[in-house]
């Protein structure tokens, strides 16, 4: 008898039900939030660790040669430099943490004349800065 009473009784059942369902929602949110977070934030630390320094530029005949160091902690690979706004053709530079090297473009230069150089890297890190070419 007391069996039966038990079971029909529902007023009890709904209210944990409930408080379950509401738990097992959350937890599953939350999971989805810190799956995000993690995948987000790796992406930004890669991103972040990107770091590089246009050293030194050489205007030599016909042509620029522009001195890269990765300052970074993770390996960079040079995708383009512009001159005055101009994509240039260049032999592809990747340079690992710490390294340094030099980036050839070949470019006809004016003397004592403002160039606007900037070098970007496959993860969009972008160097820029302005040079005068030297006067002969």
């Amino acid at each position: 008898m007391f069996l039966r009473a038990f079971v029909r009784d529902k007023r009890a059942v709904t209210p944990v039900l409930s408080n379950v369902l509401l738990t097992v929602v959350a937890v599953a949110a939350m999971s989805l939030a810190a799956s995000a977070t993690y995948v987000i934030t790796d992406n930004m630390r890669q991103i972040m660790g990107e770091r590089m320094i246009l050293e030194d530029i050489w205007f030599t005949s016909e042509s620029i040669s522009v001195y890269l160091r990765n300052t970074g902690k993770v390996a960079l690979e040079v995708s383009s430099v512009y001159v005055n706004h101009e994509n240039q053709p260049f032999k592809s530079q990747t340079l690992e943490a710490g390294e340094h090297g030099w980036v050839n473009i070949s470019f006809v230069w004016d003397t004592s004349k403002l160039y606007h150089v900037s070098v970007s890297t496959t993860r969009g890190t972008q160097v820029t800065e302005y040079y005068r070419a030297p006067t002969t």
